[in-house]
């Protein structure tokens, strides 16, 4: 099983989405006997609040549920669970790195990095946080985080499967 984390700042716009992105195209190709997903914050300011109501419109007008996802925060043991710790930002992944170095957790950059890095194609390095623009962010945010999973997909089959 391949365990892949999502991590943004609150966890209540990108890594949701990103998890719920990513589970629906994991279930659509049937690889969910191989593949997990789930999403944190890097803090615990939404902690057991659901996503955004702008991230869930957004990804339920394309077909993505949302619905059952809670905000919960980054966690020792997550270091140790997950094959992949993907940040939406360049501050996230530098915070992921940071406490796995406190931890001492094994983080190379293949397993912690930043989520973009599977879509090179965009040109794109960081998501940006769509929580304090117009509705116009989260689809671009949407479309970020469909061609960074596709491209994730791609290297979990070649990779592992």
């Amino acid at each position: 099983m391949i365990r892949v984390l999502f991590v943004c700042t609150g966890n209540i716009c990108r890594s949701p989405t990103a998890e719920a992105v990513f589970r629906h195209m994991v279930e659509s190709q049937n690889l969910s006997h191989a593949i997990e997903a789930d999403s944190c914050g890097i803090t615990d300011f939404h902690e057991g609040e659901p996503a955004d109501s702008r991230s869930r419109e957004t990804a339920e007008s394309h077909g993505f549920d949302m619905s059952g996802l809670r905000a919960r925060r980054l966690l020792a043991i997550d270091y140790e669970r997950f094959d992949y710790l993907l940040a939406m930002d360049g501050s996230h992944l530098r915070e992921i790195l940071d406490r796995g170095k406190r931890l001492k957790a094994d983080l190379d950059p293949a397993r912690a990095c930043l989520f973009m890095d599977f879509a090179p194609h965009m040109k794109l390095r960081d998501v940006p946080d769509p929580y304090y623009g117009g509705d116009d962010g989260f689809e671009r945010v949407l479309e970020m985080i469909e061609a960074a999973s596709r491209g994730l997909i791609e290297t979990i089959h070649r990779d592992h499967l």
